[in-house]
């Protein structure tokens, strides 16, 4: 297939990338499980690693189907462009650029709003930190509104299969920051994304809350003051643990939980609000630490971001 192909049909990119992610998790199987090399959270345990992969398929298929709807969105909106941008390399970079930055917002708001962090918190849930991990996403994102944070590229003139390319082109670059396998890289750790950086995003220690949502540039978290180095081993999971395999619990447990706290009687609609949109709540939640060993002393209990 060739590279206009793609472009043509952009939804296909990470199939046509999925040979190189399996190599990469066979390798890293190898080394952690096999070799003992890795940490235990590092190890891959087969009902996780299914429900990985089957939460992978059902967002593939959700974002194919909503794809559909919101293609026809784009091409309208494309209507409206401020400017006529030919693509070329020089063009390709910028919506690179400018797609990263709209990345860093879109991951930025699924952390601090709750309609975006029930989508979310399924990646996060996971207390284990693999390759696997990068295909734990939800197939409620479009409905989150993840869509919403690349509208403002077709409105300046960029053509929306060269967006839609350039957003899955990141998601596809992320999964190889998803491991335990690879320390820290020396001088690319000031601008770009890195496992040791991304380790930080998915740790639910006090110090790492909120911090790293870079895609592929760390500049964004530098720029704008939710950068955190890695120090402290990092404590994988969410604060408010799903203790499930089952990949519809991690789909919707948050979603549940959220409409079950929002629709409560006795409620205001400022408070419903609130619930729905405002920060997750961490209003009562105990930092997770780690000891001099390096093991877990406590957690919070509630649904604290992660």
């Amino acid at each position: 297939m060739d590279f206009n192909s793609l472009i043509s049909h952009p939804e296909i990119l990470l199939l046509v990338l999925a040979p190189i992610f399996f190599i990469c998790i066979l390798l890293e199987w190898y080394i952690g499980d096999r070799g003992g090399k890795l940490p235990k959270t590092a190890r891959y345990h087969l009902p996780e690693v299914l429900c990985n992969f089957t939460l992978a398929g059902m967002h593939q298929v959700a974002d194919i189907v909503a794809g559909l709807l919101v293609a026809n969105i784009y091409l309208m909106v494309f209507g409206w462009r401020l400017f006529e941008i030919q693509m070329g390399a020089l063009s390709f970079i910028m919506l690179l650029i400018a797609q990263d930055f709209c990345y860093y917002w879109f991951h930025r708001a699924s952390h601090r709003i709750r309609w975006m962090w029930a989508a979310h918190v399924a990646h996060h849930s996971s207390e284990n930190m693999n390759f696997s991990t990068a295909f734990r996403q939800s197939l409620m994102y479009p409905l989150a509104g993840m869509w919403l944070f690349w509208l403002p590229l077709v409105i300046i003139g960029f053509d929306p299969n060269w967006v839609v390319f350039s957003v899955l082109l990141n998601l596809g670059l992320q999964f190889f920051v998803h491991t335990q396998a690879v320390d820290r890289l020396g001088p690319l750790e000031w601008i770009f994304n890195t496992p040791s950086h991304h380790r930080v995003h998915h740790g639910r220690n006090r110090q790492y809350i909120d911090k790293n949502y870079a895609g592929v540039l760390i500049i964004w978290d530098r720029l704008f003051g939710t950068y955190a180095d890695e120090e402290e081993t990092v404590v994988y999971g969410i604060t408010k643990p799903v203790n499930s395999f089952n990949p519809l619990v991690v789909t919707f447990s948050e979603w549940r939980d959220m409409f079950s706290e929002a629709f409560a009687k006795g409620l205001s609609l400022k408070q419903r609000w609130q619930l729905l949109f405002a920060p997750p709540s961490a209003n009562d939640a105990k930092p997770v630490v780690a000891n001099q060993h390096s093991e877990v002393l406590h957690s919070a209990n509630t649904s604290k971001r992660v």
